[in-house]
């Protein structure tokens, strides 16, 4: 949910910072008095577009900053791609957007400090915020997110994930088919380019860790003369000195004897002859050692020349098929497996036909299944939504659900005669899924056979239309409510901010809309997912049933225009609403009480905790 808002040199807002509860929040104020640049200033930080005019008269940059805490769902939905763009925050459950928009128009955006993209931003924020009323914010209006709704209001996820895995088998097969279905020609130069790698591999018979050995040898080789110069060098003052110069061997051996004497004098010296006698065994080895490695030693160009060669196969070898020879000989056991393959091509393509159908035949009754499923929750969907809309004064308008399915050669078939088309299903009545006497396989994802779309008439005898053509304003936004209100345990949009929700509604509607968007707060079950809810209203009915009040207004200070917000409690409160009853004096005050108490009891009478 949103938590604070910081709010810097935005339109007549020159510095407001707001924080927030969970429940239900209510903004009044007299129009005019900025509650909507409020609403805006969250509108940017969703990733609207802005522009310079957005910054307030004579300031550099406007700056809107927010706070979200995230619920275990929505931080595991997250967390892959905050990881992957290196975003993640100080504490897994805050998440921190900021939008900065600078005189001359250009825009930063940033997450939890750092710098992303207008796109990534919007990415990040999608399902934080739904802002009902003057903005475009409306999960509702975006026809993909229908389907998902309604398995959700449905409980079918179940169900859906079992035909997601199926589709996805069905996918892969058909990827591994098309591989096998190329043309002929690119087969047969697939199959010459396999054989001749293969072969080239074969022919070096390479070994694990031969280009190792090789570049050892090849040291040696080029360098023998020097190598054997030094061993000479080296021998002959570890073990063969001259008459001029004595061994180091025979004089550690001098030094041992000379030990052994002392030792016998004072027994106390005994570990350093062990010492001196250990240093000349230890001296004797490395004279045996370097004897072993000067009989390696040879001056052989045309051993060197093959080593050369040799060495120069593998580097070729390496450019084409890896980077060492161990990933070299992993190549060739990929071509031989290629190869094998396409040499069965027909076999294997005819096995996969046969996994297919058998696929197909699998996911056709659990597609049909599925959409029957649907059919039946988009009725009882549909009278939900009704009823919830009389309540809002809209008794005439109907909802329904439009349902297509498409034809596709390449789709799956139904266990019933089925044709390609649109049917519709409302509260009152469902059309009848279209039928053929020459049945057509249709269309299938992840989802199903089915495209779904959510309509609506808002006025008796007018036809049912796309939610996304239907009138905008306070009609707009109380059907909204309804459907939020019946989805409320489908929807997964932590904070709903409705503006001006109360648009064309008298009163007592509006005392009727105040406990539907208090009731979208609450938790009503386990299943139901408690929204925060946002409200920019006119009506006192309905600002009363905000958990919080905040008051917005203008003032005049040296000559500038600037908004202010209040929180409001007790008498403050009170006379808030008696203001927007539209009176002064002793009644006024008491039916603004009188209100507030109404709201008390009707809270408690719901019985919600």
């Amino acid at each position: 949910m949103l938590v604070e808002l910081h709010i810097f040199d935005f339109a007549i807002v020159d510095q407001l910072h707001v924080t927030f509860d969970a429940g239900f929040t209510a903004f009044t104020g007299e129009t005019g008095a900025g509650k909507s640049i409020i609403i805006d200033a969250v509108g940017l930080i969703l990733g609207d577009r802005a522009d310079s005019t957005v910054v307030r008269a004579g300031a550099e940059r406007a700056l809107v900053e927010a706070t979200f805490r995230l619920g275990a769902s929505r931080q595991a939905a997250l967390r892959p791609l905050l990881d992957q763009e290196g975003l993640e925050g100080d504490t897994p459950d805050i998440l921190m957007l900021s939008r900065e928009v600078r005189a001359e128009g250009r825009s930063i955006c940033r997450v939890n400090g750092r710098a992303v993209t207008l796109t990534l931003l919007r990415e990040i924020a999608d399902g934080l915020v739904d802002i009902h009323g003057q903005s475009d914010h409306l999960s509702l209006l975006h026809t993909r997110s229908h389907l998902g709704l309604l398995d959700r209001y449905a409980g079918l996820d179940g169900v859906r994930a079992q035909v997601a895995d199926l589709a996805a088998r069905v996918r892969a097969v058909r990827r591994q088919r098309a591989e096998l279905e190329r043309d002929e020609q690119a087969l047969a130069r697939r199959i010459d380019l396999l054989q001749y790698q293969i072969a080239e591999i074969d022919a070096a018979a390479l070994e694990p860790g031969e280009e190792t050995t090789l570049l050892e040898e090849r040291v040696r080789l080029a360098n023998a003369e020097q190598l054997a110069e030094l061993l000479s060098e080296g021998l002959r003052a570890i073990d063969e000195g001259s008459d001029e110069n004595p061994a180091a061997v025979d004089l550690l051996g001098a030094t041992v004897r000379v030990m052994e004497a002392l030792a016998r004098i004072d027994a106390s010296l005994e570990p350093h002859l062990r010492e001196a006698a250990d240093l000349t065994y230890r001296l004797q080895d490395l004279a045996a050692a370097l004897r072993d490695y000067q009989e390696q030693i040879e001056y052989n160009p045309r051993r060197l020349a093959v080593v050369e060669d040799r060495l120069a196969l593998i580097h070729r070898l390496k450019r084409k098929y890896g980077d060492a020879i161990e990933q070299i000989l992993a190549f060739r056991q990929r071509a031989a497996g290629e190869l094998d393959t396409i040499t069965h091509s027909e076999e294997r393509i005819a096995e996969l036909h046969t996994e297919e159908e058998h696929l197909l035949a699998e996911l056709g009754p659990l597609c049909l299944a599925l959409s029957q499923s649907r059919q039946a929750a988009a009725q009882a969907l549909s009278r939900a939504i009704e009823t919830e809309l009389q309540d809002l004064r809209m008794e005439g308008t109907r909802f329904g659900v439009d349902f297509e399915w498409r034809a596709d050669a390449a789709g799956v078939p139904l266990p019933q005669p089925a044709a390609a088309g649109t049917f519709q299903v409302t509260g009152a009545a469902s059309d009848l899924p279209p039928t053929s006497d020459s049945p057509d396989r249709l269309a299938f994802d992840a989802g199903g056979i089915d495209r779904v779309e959510f309509l609506v008439s808002p006025n008796p005898g007018e036809p049912l239309k796309p939610l996304a053509k239907i009138a905008s304003g306070g009609e707009t936004s109380r059907l909204m409510l309804a459907l939020k209100t019946v989805l409320s345990r489908a929807d997964e949009t932590p904070t709903l901010i409705f503006d001006e929700i109360d648009q064309g509604i008298g009163g007592r509607v509006g005392t009727t809309v105040g406990e539907k968007l208090w009731g979208l707060t609450v938790r009503h079950t386990d299943s139901v997912i408690p929204h925060q809810v946002l409200c920019v209203t006119h009506l006192p009915q309905l600002a009363a049933f905000g958990d919080r009040h905040f008051k917005v207004q203008k003032d005049v200070v040296e000559g500038r225009t600037l908004t202010h917000v209040a929180p409001l409690e007790g008498p403050a409160r009170v006379e808030e609403l008696a203001l927007m009853l539209g009176g002064s004096g002793a009644a006024v005050q008491r039916s603004a009480e009188e209100i507030l108490e109404q709201v008390a009891q009707r809270k408690q009478v719901s019985g919600i905790p």
